[in-house]
């Protein structure tokens, strides 16, 4: 059983103790790709960094909008540069968060914006985040031209039924993670129960969003395997055919070339 942490924020320093252990730890349980996503551009090079030590890790580039106070044309100019690395699958995690509420809306949106814009430039997917802003991601994707062609995948799917279907209509993918192990969490996995399977991706958001089976300790990689028993539980199907087809998936979306 192959299965992919399609995002995990392994060069956080959670990990700077013992990152060796855990990427070990994700061989043995069969994870054959990471991506690994920034969430300015401190982060976005120290993915880039990581990714290109290991052939199977991957980097997505990108200012979180909680990072968007000063975004403007040079950030915008060093992203373009990170995007051209081999190893950068995708832009992201970009989007719009107004649960924090540290950056006005109109500046995250027109930094999500201009990194949709980026993402279509370089035929790259997106990595969206959307935090009790459910309504403003989609007014912007669903704009003219803003959706790139390559994808969006909506990192950390928590929108009700309406949203998923109005996303899957559009084309989009839903990451799923620890969350639909949670025990409080019923409406979401009514939601991953009818998504098409197609249109999923499994991750961790390590170290962040622990599986209930682990809950309390921080998250890694490894941890995924929760998540796909999990879904492939709601879905009445067999572990190993969830993973297989999440793991078709990500190779799709993310459209990564074999590893020799």
């Amino acid at each position: 059983m192959t299965l992919v942490d399609t995002h995990c924020h392994l060069d956080y320093q959670q990990f700077d103790s013992d990152r060796e252990q855990v990427i070990a730890r994700a061989r043995e349980m069969g994870i054959e790709r990471i991506v690994v996503p920034g969430t300015d551009l401190v982060s976005s090079r120290r993915a880039v960094a990581l990714a290109e030590n290991y052939e199977w890790i991957y980097a997505a580039v990108g200012v979180h909008p909680n990072s968007t106070a000063e975004f403007g044309a040079k950030e915008l100019e060093e992203l373009r540069e990170l995007a051209r690395s081999p190893k950068v699958v995708a832009i992201g995690e970009i989007g719009i968060d107004l649960y924090w509420k540290t950056v006005p809306l109109e500046q995250q949106a027109q930094a999500f914006r201009a990194q949709l814009a980026l993402a279509a430039e370089f035929e790259k997917p997106v990595i969206v985040h959307d935090r009790e802003a459910h309504s403003e991601v989609m007014a912007v994707l669903r704009a003219p031209r803003q959706a790139p062609p390559a994808g969006v995948i909506l990192h950390s799917f928590s929108g009700d039924q309406g949203m998923a279907e109005q996303a899957l209509a559009l084309g989009f993918y839903l990451g799923v993670d620890g969350p639909l192990t949670y025990k409080k969490n019923d409406g979401l996995r009514t939601i991953f129960a009818a998504v098409p399977l197609d249109r999923i991706l499994v991750e961790t958001d390590a170290p962040y969003l622990t599986p209930q089976a682990r809950r309390g300790a921080r998250n890694e990689p490894a941890f995924v395997k929760f998540v796909v028993e999990k879904l492939a539980e709601v879905r009445g199907m067999a572990v190993e055919a969830v993973a297989s087809a999440t793991t078709e998936n990500a190779a799709r979306v993310f459209q990564w070339k074999p590893i020799q």
